[in-house]
């Protein structure tokens, strides 16, 4: 039976829910797929118990494997039933490659880890009950679902009987150093920008720790931020149309936090809105931020920016609920690989070394594998380096054997239809 004669048979029949599926499950609905997959796949979309929406699709000819996926940011709005189809078109080719897809949107906009995983694991539940359980299933995790994906690994990866729910675990330019670590150097850019620029808040304004975010009721839309950003440095106009001041204020900023110009906007947005859902509605108000200790480097003038900038100690309360909900701790039972572009601007490549330490803490450092690419992009990677990862995580799930990623490139350059390739090799090994 091909792979959309199961979909269609579940349609059809309502295959029996298994018991741990959601018994109230909304009944999904067939819907267009995304044009990157619609030649090769049907789509469907449904709303789990808990609000979340999913988006399965099914390749008509199905090589028996289900990846699993937990997508990025976190979306600050009210999940709409479309949400997934982006994640869908930019993993495309791992359906084009005959696995099934699923991706829920998590039942709400804002941050929650915990909650993301266990919204992403019901839609590997929703799937198995219509379809059957595959040959092989696979949690991957982008971005800030890699923070998802790594802690859904480590909550759901066996059920109650000790049996296994994944197969292996694909993360792509994750946020692996934990949730009270990968905020911290955008709490030092509110820090930091709010010295130089003065507009944020401005004179006038409530005045408010830049921790915070923006105060708990306060309302203010992306491009009015850009507004505040690009009268402070010019960022949106050429460097020529800069004022001396704006030139002089954007160099600082960005030496001193190591932010990109064409990412400045978006750090910022990051801090500003995510901080504000995380502080007010997550954390009761509470500061999981610390730069009491920070010494700031690199600008034109360090003493006069040390002595200035406004500095904040984070509350112990806070830092504990943020560390529950989003830390890792390195207790993976999978073989677990991930993927990083080496000049990622917007989850730096030095997350990888954290995990690897958290994992290697927790003596589990055998189920992890990790490989770079010379790539400078966040959302979206060659093809060709999904293709080798899913192919090398295969081949350890099947045969034991761990990967090695100074392989990977010819692997890739081997592999029909890969497209760019783009792997580094590992660095040496210290003496």
């Amino acid at each position: 039976m091909t792979g959309w004669s199961v979909f269609a048979a579940a349609m059809v029949l309502g295959a029996t829910p298994a018991a741990d599926a959601s018994a109230d499950e909304r009944q999904p609905s067939a819907i267009a797929c995304p044009e990157a997959v619609a030649e090769v796949a049907e789509c469907l979309s449904g709303r789990d118990a808990n609000g979340a929406w999913y988006v399965i699709a099914m390749p008509a000819e199905w090589n028996r494997r289900l990846i699993v996926h937990a997508h990025g940011g976190p979306r600050m709005g009210e999940p709409a039933a479309d949400d997934p189809l982006e994640d869908l078109d930019r993993f495309s080719v791992m359906v084009r490659k005959g696995y099934a897809w699923v991706g829920s949107t998590y039942r709400r906009g804002g941050y929650g880890v915990r909650m993301a995983a266990e919204d992403t694991d019901n839609s590997r539940k929703i799937f198995w009950s219509r379809f059957g359980r595959p040959d092989r299933t696979l949690l991957h995790g982008q971005s800030w679902g890699g923070n998802v994906a790594a802690k859904a690994s480590e909550l759901h990866a066996l059920d109650l009987e000790g049996g296994r729910n994944y197969d292996g675990v694909l993360i792509t330019n994750g946020v692996l150093s934990g949730g009270t670590r990968a905020y911290q150097f955008r709490a030092s850019l509110r820090a930091v920008y709010q010295f130089y620029c003065r507009n944020h808040p401005a004179a006038g304004e409530t005045s408010y720790p830049v921790w915070q975010g923006l105060p708990a009721e306060a309302r203010m839309s992306r491009a009015e931020l850009r507004e505040r950003v690009d009268a402070c440095t010019g960022v949106d106009r050429p460097a020529a149309d800069r004022t001396p001041e704006q030139a002089r204020r954007l160099r600082d900023i960005l030496a001193v936090t190591g932010v990109g110009e064409e990412q400045l906007v978006s750090h910022l947005s990051w801090a500003t809105f995510l901080f504000q859902d995380l502080v007010h509605r997550r954390l009761g108000g509470r500061n999981p931020f610390d730069n009491s200790m920070v010494v700031y480097s690199g600008s034109s003038d360090d003493a006069a920016l040390n002595a200035g900038v406004e500095r904040f100690t984070a509350d112990s309360d806070a830092v504990a609920r943020l560390a529950y909900d989003a830390d890792l701790s390195g207790l993976i039972v999978l073989p677990t690989l991930t993927l990083h572009a080496l000049d990622d601007p917007t989850v730096s490549y030095e997350v990888e070394a954290a995990y690897a330490a958290t994992v290697a803490a927790a003596g589990r450092s055998h189920l992890l594998v990790q490989a770079a690419t010379d790539e400078d992009q966040h959302s979206k990677l060659a093809d060709g380096g999904y293709l080798t990862a899913l192919a090398a995580l295969e081949r350890w799930i099947e045969d034991g054997s761990r990967p090695d990623p100074s392989g990977f490139q010819a692997m890739c350059l081997g592999l029909a239809s890969a497209g760019e390739c783009r792997f580094l090799a590992p660095a040496p090994a210290a003496p």
